[in-house]
């Protein structure tokens, strides 16, 4: 089997999606779970761009076995400096140098003619080339580059050290049959290209990121570059576990090809990713969408019954998909629930494990049935890598149509209590505004969302808001039956986060 390299660039491409940012912690978390997951490189960022995301690569070159840790650069030798040291702590590391090649691009934003263009990018691979033995070069916005210039910047950036030559369709611009043949093309046209791997970056304006990099591995790419849940600029890259799972699928096409990612970690890994950036899932996404394995239609239904493969192509624990099945009750104890825990491939110390029972009896209480989306929703709210700075002890709300909705809170810090009282236009604002007053810190709302997790009139209601204070943005979330305390908890939870960065 012939191994495709599956290059992820959530932690850099996927953090460029508006609103995404991620701390330092948040994207280690995503690196080891990335790392688990089987990903070839990862490219941790764009280490020149600030002070912080240098950190979070070195952070991530020091802490993660196994993938190639990548840096971005543009093609200039500070880019190259902040590439070098931050992924130096890493066995295995890669410099990745882009240079735009196309004529809106020299034009318009480069302001510099097709030679210059070529000498740039073959001085940037050399230097690179003195500092790492691994280096990827990428022509920007190739898709919309003059094929012969192309070919001729392919050549030159190849003999000057890169070892992986990248071909994006940066705008998303490319059809299928359009994109496949410019690499096919440049496997006929570049002498030298046995001496390098040929990857592809696509871009999902269009809707056809997933469908292009596919084309371009059956014409003989053999580095796909995407990201989980598909995040990115605009409206996307290329979606890694519908990348794999085509692969996987899809043999008959895909003869003798493979990857190398333990598939049963997506779901897993997809969730994780939701819950950090603060982009929910959509259910109609392909793979990782909550309505992905359901079934309404009768016809469906009856077709499923008698045999799954009538209406599912992959079969859901494929992928770690994890079923709405009643699995626990009020009576269950706390053996049977450490067990499912561990069926859903957690594992936890005897303390986390205490913090998720406790959690789980107060549901279990409020709820008939406990499904396994629940559990994992409480497993996002509760386990924190970091004690927190505040705890909810207890709030009482007083709301109606004909009432002022106040609130009164009490929260714990540093085993001491605190209390406060607001009103607000609504009772989420009269609790946000009382949390404001007992800690002190202005927080200002930039978005709220609420989910059901589960199926009932007493489902789970998740809640994702965004908050700003201190001049820091954090994403944080939230769970219970009662949305209103979903709401405090998902509050409090991003407070602890700022205080905590």
């Amino acid at each position: 089997m012939e191994r495709i390299i599956i290059f992820d660039t959530t932690l850099r491409d996927g953090e460029q999606a508006p609103g995404a940012s991620l701390n330092q912690k948040e994207k280690l978390e995503i690196a080891g779970a990335l790392m688990h997951l089987g990903v070839d490189i990862i490219e941790a960022g764009f280490p020149v761009s600030s002070r912080g995301d240098f950190e979070s690569v070195k952070s991530i070159a020091s802490s993660i076995k196994g993938p190639v840790i990548c840096g971005l650069a543009r093609a200039v030798k500070k880019d190259i400096d902040a590439a070098y040291q931050s992924t130096r702590p890493s066995r295995r590391r890669r410099i990745h140098v882009f240079l735009a090649t196309s004529k809106i691009h020299m034009q318009y934003k480069l302001k510099k003619a097709e030679d210059e263009i070529e000498r740039l990018a073959v001085e940037a691979v050399k230097y690179a080339r003195r500092l790492c033995a691994d280096i990827e070069f990428s022509p920007e916005d190739a898709s919309r580059s003059e094929r012969e210039f192309l070919f001729r910047i392919v050549e030159s950036v190849i003999s000057a050290g890169a070892t992986t030559v990248n071909i994006p369709d940066t705008v998303g611009y490319a059809q299928p049959g359009e994109y496949g043949s410019l690499i096919a093309a440049i496997k006929n046209n570049v002498p030298n290209i046995n001496k390098a791997v040929i990857s592809v970056h696509c871009h999902n304006d269009l809707g056809l990121a997933v469908a292009n990099s596919l084309e371009a591995i059956t014409n003989g790419a053999r580095q796909v570059e995407c990201t989980v849940n598909g995040i990115g600029e605009r409206a996307g890259n290329a979606s890694m576990e519908e990348i794999v799972m085509a692969i996987k699928t899809r043999k008959d096409i895909f003869r003798g090809l493979e990857s190398g990612i333990n598939t049963t970690q997506i779901y897993k890994v997809s969730r994780l990713v939701s819950k950090l950036t603060g982009f929910v899932v959509s259910p109609n996404k392909a793979i990782v969408g909550g309505n992905a394995f359901r079934h309404e239609s009768g016809i469906h239904q009856d077709g499923v019954l008698k045999e799954r493969s009538t209406y599912e192509i992959i079969r859901p624990q494929d992928v770690g998909f994890v079923g709405t099945g009643i699995v626990l009750g009020k009576h269950s104890g706390r053996h049977a629930l450490s067990e499912r825990l561990k069926e859903l491939g957690f594992k936890f110390s005897d303390g986390q494990l205490d913090k998720i029972n406790t959690r789980f009896k107060a549901l279990a209480d409020k709820k008939k049935s406990i499904f396994d989306h629940d559990l994992i929703s409480i497993i996002e709210d509760e386990v924190k890598t970091a004690k927190p700075v505040w705890t909810l002890e207890s709030f009482t709300i007083n709301s109606g149509t004909r009432v002022t909705p106040t609130c009164e809170i009490s929260l714990k810090n540093k085993n001491k209590f605190y209390s406060a009282r607001s009103s607000g236009d609504g009772p989420v604002d009269a609790c946000f505004k009382a949390i404001d007053k007992v800690t002190g810190i202005k927080g200002e709302l930039q978005d709220y969302r609420i989910e059901a997790v589960s199926q009932g009139k007493d489902a789970l209601g998740e809640v994702i808001l965004k908050l700003k204070a201190k001049g820091k943005i954090v994403t944080a979330r939230g769970s219970s039956t009662d949305i209103i305390e979903a709401s405090v908890r998902a509050y409090i939870n991003a407070l602890n986060k700022i205080e905590s960065l």
